[in-house]
């Protein structure tokens, strides 16, 4: 390669001195014209000229510039530009359409400014124009793409809506003497959330039921949520026992999730057996890990029901399983709910909801049945807005009373 001699900058310098304004004008890489102040054109460079395909005795004291411009450019001439111009002096930056001698249009964008005497008075108007045919394009790509994107965004909310009701039973099992209602708060539809419930009957004139929450969202989690629900079905008319139904949901979680990309959940088991007097129920409740389900009671009480030490499921090979026994009679709701809840941010408290104001919400919705339950719970949720960060899962069990 040549080396660059000191001489070159010399002789470059002096063909930029030699450049003339006129030419300056003429070729610039915009355009430039200059009208009277109704708009006649009284002057106009090449570069424009060129853009449109005109010779300079087509325009100049024969067309004004609003005869330039596409009828819709023309209309917005006519009621902002010039009144803007006559008012402020001058204008900036609008993008306006021009019409070419081939009636092809020119994206364009157009500032202009009032030349004005030494008194003040105004004598022309001077107008810039940037050739926005690039711009344009991007900004016709930028648009198709986003409208792309957004068509994208509602297949994928579609696809994570059809996903989720895959993941949850489209009816509850009808268990005579017994109300049942459920709940499913989708916290945003661009992720398929990991909480899922079930209530469906064993043999022996038994009923199980369950409420979990996978770990995270999206495709992995409803992976995993759709192998849970199906193994704690298999499981529990294998063996109905809550504690042995949860122990084989974790053996299988553990077997195929380990090693580098673990995945866990966490689960109440309950069986339901009808009292002798066929008045009420008995439940047995195995949990790992799960936040304790709520009692309220037909007195008007309502307390955790404990669970403590029981781990999540699907971490360790062996998880401790927590369990407990309690009679549903009549006038008492069993409330299961995943963690969604208690974690959703409070405006109000400028905090997590947390599980005492939850306990503080049962005692004072207590007693209730499991619509007014579930109702009460939706209503709560809708109070916490964008605050719900996690997807909420309710089920609840009530024995009515007994009708005289």
């Amino acid at each position: 390669m040549a080396e660059h001699q000191p001489g070159d900058d010399r002789v470059m310098f002096s063909a930029l001195l030699e450049d003339s304004a006129e030419d300056l004008y003429e070729h610039a890489p915009c355009g430039y014209l200059s009208t009277t102040l109704d708009g006649l054109i009284a002057k106009i460079n090449t570069t424009l000229l060129g853009w449109l395909g005109f010779t300079n005795g087509d325009l100049v004291g024969r067309r004004k510039f609003s005869d330039l411009l596409t009828v819709g450019g023309r209309l917005y001439h006519e009621t902002h530009f010039a009144p803007l111009l006559r008012m402020q002096g001058e204008i900036s930056g609008i993008a306006l359409e021009l019409r070419t001698a081939d009636g092809s249009r020119l994206p364009v964008l157009v500032s202009s400014v009032v030349r004005t005497g030494p008194g003040g008075e105004p004598l022309l108007i001077r107008t810039t124009v940037f050739d926005a045919r690039d711009r344009r394009a991007y900004e016709t790509e930028l648009l198709r793409a986003r409208q792309e994107s957004d068509r994208e965004r509602e297949r994928l909310k579609r696809l994570n809506a059809t996903l989720q009701r895959t993941l949850l039973p489209p009816t509850l099992a009808d268990v005579p003497g017994l109300d049942v209602a459920a709940h499913y708060h989708v916290a945003s539809t661009d992720e398929v959330g990991g909480d899922f419930y079930d209530l469906f009957p064993l043999s022996s004139g038994t009923w199980g039921f369950f409420l979990g929450d996978v770990c995270g969202k999206g495709a992995s989690a409803a992976a995993v949520t759709s192998l849970a629900r199906y193994t704690l079905r298999a499981a529990a008319v294998y063996d109905p026992d809550p504690a042995a139904v949860l122990t084989n949901l974790n053996t299988v979680l553990n077997h195929e999730y380990h090693g580098e990309d673990p995945r866990f959940c966490t689960v109440i088991f309950g069986l339901l057996t009808p009292d002798s007097d066929e008045r009420g129920f008995r439940v047995s409740l195995a949990s790992g890990g799960h936040p304790p389900a709520l009692l309220l009671r037909a007195d008007g009480q309502a307390d955790h029901l404990p669970t403590p030490g029981g781990q999540l499921i699907g971490v360790l090979s062996d998880a401790h399983i927590s369990t407990t026994t309690v009679r549903l009679g009549p006038g008492d709701t069993l409330l299961l709910y995943t963690d969604g809840l208690t974690e959703a941010h409070s405006v109000s408290a400028g905090r997590r909801y947390g599980d005492e104001a939850l306990l503080k919400f049962a005692r004072e919705l207590a007693p209730t049945t499991a619509r007014g339950a579930v109702k009460a719970i939706r209503d709560l949720l809708d109070t916490f807005g964008t605050g719900v960060d996690d997807d909420t899962a309710v089920l609840a069990l009530h024995v009515p009373r007994s009708r005289s």
